[in-house]
């Protein structure tokens, strides 16, 4: 199952690491510090800063597209690993499966939801007890004698 990675995903994962060590800060340190300590000898002139802020933007600029990369490929294992875990539990909703796929409107509403869950769970007096929002709606009408609507 494992693919071969193309170039761009092999050289994303590096440079991310690579940029996230305490190498890279103390290399981006450096050349700050080097950079400021040459203004008296550049006479701290328009090119002197030029060069920082041009090399800064650059940087700044291609890490954005490294940063997301690699934020977009954590993001879908982590989402995986959540369906997976969704999908195998007994007890849970798979409804909840790809609901990052919900507009803002649909993810607001599904918070009440849970909202309400949590009120349920709070009527029952055991914070160990779980269960999905239909099963604590049930259990809720069944403890105060109500009958579900048909």
């Amino acid at each position: 199952m494992k693919k071969k990675k193309n170039f761009f995903e092999r050289f994303s994962n590096w440079a991310t690491a690579a940029t996230g060590s305490s190498a890279a800060f103390i290399l981006a340190s450096s050349t700050v510090l080097i950079w400021l300590v040459s203004g008296p000898i550049f006479h701290y002139s328009e090119t002197w800063q030029l060069i920082i802020n041009t090399g800064t933007t650059i940087i700044t600029f291609l890490m954005v597209f490294l940063i997301q990369k690699s934020q977009n490929k954590d993001s879908k294992a982590i989402h995986l690993k959540l369906n997976e875990l969704l999908a195998s539990h007994e007890g849970t909703s798979n409804r909840m499966v790809n609901i990052e796929d919900l507009t803002e409107e649909e993810l607001d509403h599904l918070y009440k939801f849970y909202i309400r869950l949590s009120d349920l769970a709070e009527k029952e007096n055991d914070l160990t007890r779980t269960h999905s929002i239909d099963a604590a709606t049930e259990n809720q009408r069944r403890k105060s004698g109500i009958r579900k609507p048909r």
